[in-house]
């Protein structure tokens, strides 16, 4: 090969790899890009002071529906209409265990394969968690604490379903007798921010349902940021105890996890019996 081959072929290889290197460059700069919007959008959401309930609205236009939505989430249940018979079909199954403290509540993540059906559509329960006071109000009254069970429709009659429509079940919790799965889930409570699974230990959330099963229904919204509307809700007209050492430790954590009641604005209130 002659001289002036070898200086071409030397030069080549130096600009080819100049170029891969900034190809390179500009696939982990583009790779940045898209991953950085998903950052800069997270916004810091609480229950006190400038982020505090009255101002979610301001926080971030993706929750505009805080301050402006018409159907939001809790109310004070008062005023009721005679709606149907009720007809909420549970079918919960054991889980692993797996508990999150996410800094807002203690939050319990449900493994695939539960589900109610309600009015004919199937909901899959996705997970349940806990405010204190309780969120809603029932005769202006604040229970000591709320769990809420979320759902998401799966399927309407045999047809399959992939729309984001959630169903939530409020259960109150009355100063009482010890809960036995609450009492479990409390011992593995992790840190602020982290997750606990606990794989040997299933759990089934039938045993944090009250005897009756009738309820209050009515159209609203998430309780949190973003406010979403279009949830479908039912809270049972009987309560659940938990014991005041449960109660206590759970407020140690969060002592102030509720929205405050919001408008009705003309919607029905159900009562199923």
């Amino acid at each position: 090969m002659s001289q002036i081959a070898k200086l071409f072929k030397s030069r080549f290889s130096t600009i080819k790899a100049i170029a891969l290197s900034s190809l390179l460059m500009i696939i982990l700069l583009v790779a940045n890009l898209a991953i950085a919007p998903a950052w800069s959008e997270s916004v810091h959401w609480g229950y006190d002071g400038a982020e505090s309930p009255e101002n979610w609205g301001k926080l971030s236009d993706k929750f505009r529906l805080c301050e402006l939505g018409t159907a939001q989430s809790p109310i004070n249940i008062k005023n009721l209409s005679i709606g149907s018979p009720a007809n909420i079909q549970f079918d919960y199954r054991p889980s692993p265990l797996e508990i999150v403290n996410n800094g807002h509540s203690i939050q319990v993540n449900y493994a695939e394969g539960s589900s109610i059906t309600l009015e004919g559509k199937k909901y899959a329960l996705l997970q349940f968690h806990f405010h204190s006071p309780s969120e809603h109000q029932i005769n202006d009254q604040n229970a000591p604490m709320e769990l809420h069970l979320v759902h998401r429709l799966i399927s309407e009659g045999d047809e399959p379903n992939s729309s984001n429509q959630l169903a939530v079940i409020g259960v109150m919790l009355e100063q009482g007798k010890a809960n036995p799965l609450v009492a479990e889930l409390w011992k593995n409570i992790p840190a602020i921010g982290a997750t606990k699974k606990v794989n040997i230990r299933k759990i089934n959330a039938m045993k944090l349902l009250p005897a009756s099963k009738s309820y209050f229904s009515y159209d609203g919204s998430l309780t949190t940021p973003p406010c979403s509307e279009g949830v479908k809700w039912q809270v049972f007209t009987q309560t659940l105890t938990i014991s005041p050492e449960q109660i206590a430790t759970f407020t140690r954590l969060y002592p102030n996890d509720a929205r405050p009641v919001q408008r009705l604005n003309e919607r029905m209130v159900e009562l199923h019996l």
